[in-house]
């Protein structure tokens, strides 16, 4: 996909990425890692995307991060400290990732602050959850009964999705109203967030998808996008956000188009 048939200029997309321990020729280090079939989602939509790692941040850190980007997508990857929303840790929550958690919400509150547009993706829904004021299912298991949300050894579930009619989501998908949703999260939305709306669920009643209306484009999805390379309707539309976010932002002001 070329810029001409995304309608204008790239826009910037901002994506978080996380910090682990990795090989490479003589190195053994901690590096910032990101799959790369996030990166692809973006530029096949239209997008130039930037890794962001976790990194030491404040307000004004995070603003000044914010105002370099026209659109962020928050990726999946560990879980989120469960203190965040008040609760001790299940045994099968995994240890703390403060660095991670400290920078992304941070940089979301920067970025609903700012009405960045965003895409939320699996621990990005969550994270979105908690940083609204709800809570975490710490383990699905313990509610639906078995691993079908996820199978482990890196196997995505994917099932069909509904989404509600009259949301963002549902724009973007058109007119079949659904989804392939390649699910792999242990974790749940459990209490929803202030000015949260659910826009998907299973048939066990699990929330799939959320949507921040406050915002231009706030939508957060529990499933993995990014895996499914025929089908980038969510990318789509977080670039289409992006581009419209950055020409009202480097827009002249009406004085300067007066002078």
């Amino acid at each position: 996909m070329n810029v001409s048939e995304t309608g204008g200029q790239r826009p910037v997309i901002g994506i978080t990425s996380y910090l682990e321990q990795a090989r490479t020729g003589v190195w053994d280090v901690r590096a910032a890692f990101l799959p790369q079939v996030y990166l692809d989602a973006v530029t096949d939509a239209g997008g130039i995307a930037l890794v962001l790692p976790p990194q030491p941040v404040d307000a004004g850190i995070a603003s000044r991060i914010v105002e370099g980007l026209d659109g962020l997508v928050l990726s999946g990857g560990a879980d989120i400290d469960p203190a965040r929303y008040g609760q001790e840790p299940h045994a099968r929550t995994g240890a703390p990732r403060s660095d991670r958690d400290d920078f992304e919400f941070a940089l979301l509150d920067a970025a609903i602050g700012a009405e960045l547009p965003f895409l939320a993706i699996c621990r990005g829904a969550q994270l979105l959850n908690v940083a609204q004021g709800g809570s975490l299912i710490q383990h699905l298991p313990d509610v639906v009964g078995d691993e079908r949300y996820q199978l482990g050894d890196g196997i995505f579930n994917p099932i069909r999705v509904e989404v509600a009619e009259g949301t963002r989501i549902a724009q973007l998908y058109g007119d079949d109203l659904s989804a392939t949703a390649h699910l792999y999260h242990h974790q749940a939305i459990d209490a929803l967030g202030e000015d949260l709306v659910v826009t998907s669920r299973t048939e066990d009643g699990i929330i799939e998808a959320l949507e921040l209306p406050t915002v231009p484009f706030g939508v957060a999805v529990q499933w993995h996008p990014e895996e499914h390379r025929e089908d980038r309707r969510l990318f789509a539309g977080l670039i289409a956000a992006a581009r419209a976010h950055h020409h009202d932002r480097t827009r002249p002001s009406t004085a300067k188009e007066q002078a």
